[in-house]
């Protein structure tokens, strides 16, 4: 079904621009923002009083540019949600308990790389990646040591991961269960976003259509069992991170949504019973006011595809809601303490864009993993934001800013226009297929770069504004190379404990399912509660769904 931007949009990005003279017109050179977007030196009231419930509306009202709630921030704070894992299941747990008794107020859990491709730690494509960018998770032991002392049925967990997502929101499941928590109890987010994977990160194990087919299981699933789970999140941060610009994150990631949507359609879900528990995750990128503006027209695009183009009624489907995370991409190894007020800038917009969580990345993050008193620090900038700014008092505080407008309108054009390409391709599946989404992402990564290198945009402490490095250096976080030995003992122990026959028919029964079409979480909950690994379920779905192999 094709679909139209509503006619403001064209008309009204054009309009709003104006100079604030002539003397200014013929001094100033051209600005851009990174979506290539020119920037006037001033801009005037837009004077649209007929279209202002149409295209911008109140808080809370509809298409939510304005923010998806009355009161945004006044009844509650947004969720302070640090992304952390590394190592063992123990060292994060502890890492997570010290981020808890700091304030923060929900858990975000990063896997290791083995973890996330679906080998288990004792592979010999683990070695030496074992524990080192997230926890290493084989084993229900290994969830249950992870969330050990933490009660899943007061704190809001999210996990960053893909394909094998539906193996680790089955142990999380089971884990709650061992402590009395009902699923339908559980609060919290599964990425589970594949299509970006194959453009712009590359965790992939299945080939496009089984990883898609997954996804669409786990909407399934947590619709049925999970009512208060997220059961995607669509991250447009990994795209951003890729080397995208604006229009593009917020493009891609909304043609990647929109698939998502027509899949569970496809299986037969109702509309208003799943696209509620769909959610969003952006990158906090530097251009403030073209943040800002970004989410704005994140939520006023998303609002009229579901309205206008998949029939949604239910307002809670028509309400993007988002986590955001401050831009990694933009750390600078060279210069550590300006990451402290990129990452506080760059939070700030996030609130002033109207996220729901966000993550405040610490300042040695361009180094290593962040250690104790560096995510505590973040953690303190999003607390300063939220206790001590007067922030909360005022829902959508830059709303009606003429530039802020402008750019909201301009962003959402820009980003109809490269989705009106992408079903020029095909769809975004046969866009993704035939490499044109990676290599318009390659693109602007290659045009940021040489603006950078080029002094045209200008990064503090890198290519302006030297200054010599501190010949002490600055700590960091070393990996304990010892954990992944004791992870391999741990995976050992638990797999000479288990009934291996019950292991091999858990596993037998997936494969069966895999090979139909039926919903395959409910058995890769039967083969975690007989303790198999990531790995032995993994390799079962490759025997069936086989994997994919990326075109050069």
């Amino acid at each position: 079904m094709s679909w139209a931007p509503p006619p403001w949009v064209k008309a009204y990005a054009s309009l709003t621009a104006m100079t604030a003279g002539d003397h200014l017109k013929r001094n100033s050179r051209i600005f851009k923002t990174v979506s290539g977007i020119p920037l006037e030196p001033c801009y005037a009231n837009p004077d649209r009083p007929e279209d202002y419930l149409e295209s911008l509306g109140d808080p809370g009202q509809f298409p939510y540019t304005r923010g998806i709630r009355p009161n945004q921030y006044r009844d509650r704070s947004w969720t302070m949600r640090q992304y952390a894992g590394f190592g063992s299941a123990a060292a994060s747990n502890a890492r997570f308990r010290y981020l808890l008794d700091s304030g923060q107020t929900g858990l975000s859990v990063a896997f290791d790389l083995p973890t996330q491709i679906g080998l288990d730690s004792d592979h010999p494509l683990a070695e030496g990646e074992v524990g080192r960018v997230g926890v290493a998770v084989d084993t229900l032991e290994d969830m249950r040591e992870l969330f050990q002392g933490i009660p899943l049925d007061k704190v809001s967990t999210s996990m960053t991961i893909n394909s094998t997502a539906a193996i680790l929101l089955a142990m999380y499941v089971v884990v709650a269960e061992e402590q009395g928590v009902k699923p339908s109890d559980l609060r919290g987010t599964v990425q589970n976003d594949i299509l970006k994977e194959y453009v712009a990160r590359g965790t992939e194990i299945y080939p496009p259509a089984s990883g898609l087919r997954l996804v669409t299981d786990v909407i399934e699933y947590c619709q049925q069992h999970l009512p208060q789970w997220n059961s995607v999140s669509v991250s447009g941060y990994h795209i951003r991170e890729a080397g995208s610009n604006a229009s593009q994150e917020l493009a891609f990631t909304i043609a990647n949504a929109c698939v998502y949507v027509e899949s569970a359609l496809a299986r037969g879900l109702a509309i208003d019973g799943f696209a509620p528990q769909l959610s969003f995750f952006f990158s906090v990128h530097n251009e403030f006011v073209e943040e800002i503006a970004k989410f704005r027209a994140a939520r006023r695009m998303w609002s009229h595809i579901i309205r206008d183009r998949f029939r949604g009624r239910n307002e809670r489907s028509m309400q993007l809601r988002f986590h955001a995370q401050t831009a990694g991409s933009t750390l600078s190894a060279d210069f550590p303490d300006g990451n402290i007020v990129r990452a506080a800038l760059q939070t700030l917009a996030a609130v002033l864009g109207g996220a729901q969580s966000i993550h405040t990345n610490s300042k040695d993050e361009a180094l290593a993993l962040p250690r104790d008193e560096t995510a505590r620090l973040a953690l303190r900038t999003q607390q300063i934001l939220a206790s001590e700014m007067g922030l909360r008092a005022v829902d959508d505080p830059v709303g009606g800013a003429f530039a802020l407008e402008a750019l909201t309108d301009a962003l959402e054009e820009a980003a109809n226009e490269q989705i009106a390409r992408i079903e020029n391709c095909g769809g975004m599946l046969r866009a993704i297929e035939s490499g044109y989404v990676r290599a318009e992402i390659e693109e602007a990564a290659y045009t940021y770069q040489r603006a950078v290198e080029s002094g045209e945009r200008v990064v503090v402490g890198v290519n302006r504004f030297r200054s010599e490095p501190d010949a002490g250096g600055m700590p960091t976080h070393v990996a304990d190379t010892a954990q992944e030995t004791g992870q391999i003992a741990r995976l050992a122990a638990v797999k000479s404990s288990r009934s291996d026959t019950a292991v091999q028919e858990a596993v037998s029964q997936l494969k069966r399912v895999a090979g139909g079409t039926e919903n395959v979480v409910p058995s890769i909950l039967e083969a975690v509660r007989c303790d198999a690994t990531v790995g032995e379920i993994s390799d079962a779905l490759r025997s069936v769904f086989g994997e994919y192999r990326r075109v050069v």
